[in-house]
């Protein structure tokens, strides 16, 4: 892990999204140093799913050694952030450093994004970041050492990244990845390490697009366990950075997938005893009235490959019920996916996340409850 220098003491360092996660990560490396850490989230209150908030990063921050400023801000409202840029060079004589983490996503198709969730997504993470820049350049400019960091996924033009979906991939791991997928995935301290060594670059070192992991080994970080979740445990291959198609092929079948661009194979008819109908005759017996209550959603299922064919799966009605055949009432949420896929996922030996950003596995409809189903996905794993 990259040792800190104490070369941030005393800056000021303005961070939007730094509630929880990367921004948080990226504060909490810096506070270590000594550092004034603006906390520009727009979480006060306790949030029921999401953990921490403003304050709860305030105390995290002081407790290592820096100096915290909780601001409440909506990076969309230019009246809030410009009143934290104002409180923040007030308390802390100016601002030395802009890290744009904040963003929004929705992880649905061009056709099921409704416009409201679009201009959340161009809202907040491109004309948010605009406008905080903005407002901050003024005194970055003052700054010894000014930096801004956005921070995003990497920018990359291969239209596989661009033909299945029309948002940013960052929070479908913990939304669509399953209970376990945390233990394939690293930690965000990667991104703090990072962040802090660019932070410790001379102003000179402006206008590059930087990956964490070849940025640490230019910076002589060798041993990359100690940022895994679960040391030794395979990760997840990255998406959005270039390869080969046969290497992105490989990665992605070594870990049950196959890419968009594989062939297809010849459908035929479902059998009634096939893998298919055997796991939903599992389905029908795992559905209580508890289930239906904690889920509250219809799902239908368009299946293709070996055993295509169409079904559903009731979790809003009475004790549940699953068949063959379209629902007859209004559905929430459409799956398209291969047979076989289906019954390796919900079998728990293929993850949602790689179905769905590979595009094996495409959804219509309620997203919030297309992640609850993975709930009923682990309950099905020791029955199948």
């Amino acid at each position: 892990m990259l040792q800190n220098t104490g070369k941030l003491a005393g800056r000021t360092l303005f961070i939007t999204g730094a509630s929880r996660g990367i921004g948080k990560a990226i504060a909490l490396k810096a506070a270590k140093d000594g550092a004034n850490i603006v906390i520009a989230a727009k979480t006060a209150e306790v949030h029921p799913k999401l953990p921490g908030t403003i304050y709860s990063a305030a105390k995290e921050i002081e407790a290592v050694g820096g100096k915290a400023l909780p601001c409440l801000v909506d990076v969309r409202d230019e009246q809030q952030i410009s009143e934290a840029v104002r409180n923040a060079v007030k308390t802390f004589g100016g601002i030395d450093i802009l890290i744009n983490n904040a963003s929004a996503i929705n992880l649905t198709g061009t056709l099921d994004t409704p416009m409201k969730k679009v201009d959340l997504m161009m809202s907040v993470n491109s004309r948010g970041t605009y406008l905080t820049s903005k407002l901050c350049i003024p005194y970055l400019k003052k700054s010894e050492n000014g930096h801004i960091l956005n921070l995003s996924p990497p920018l990359n033009m291969n239209p596989i990244w661009f033909k299945n979906h029309c948002a940013i991939y960052t929070a479908a791991m913990d939304m669509l990845g399953g209970s376990d997928v945390n233990r394939q995935c690293r930690k965000p301290e990667i991104m703090a390490d990072a962040a802090y060594a660019v932070f410790c670059r001379p102003k000179s070192f402006t206008g590059n697009f930087i990956i964490d992991e070849d940025f640490l080994k230019a910076e002589g970080i060798q041993d990359f366990d100690i940022y895994a979740v679960v040391p030794g445990h395979p990760l997840l291959p990255d998406f959005f950075l270039d390869e080969h198609p046969d290497s992105l092929r490989k990665k992605m079948q070594d870990y049950g997938e196959t890419p968009m661009f594989e062939a297809g194979k010849q459908q035929v008819s479902v059998t009634a005893e096939g893998p298919v109908a055997k796991t939903f005759k599992a389905i029908e017996g795992a559905l209580s009235a508890d289930v239906v209550k904690s889920t509250g959603g219809v799902y239908q299922f368009e299946l293709s490959g070996d055993q295509p064919g169409t079904w559903y799966i009731d979790l809003k009605n009475e004790n549940g019920c699953s068949g063959q055949g379209k629902f007859p009432g209004k559905v929430d949420v459409e799956m398209s996916m291969s047979s076989g896929d289906f019954v390796k996922m919900f079998s728990g030996k293929m993850k949602p996340t790689l179905a769905f950003m590979s595009g094996k596995l495409k959804i219509k409809g309620d997203m919030a409850l297309a992640i609850k189903l993975e709930r009923l996905m682990t309950q099905l794993k020791s029955k199948l």
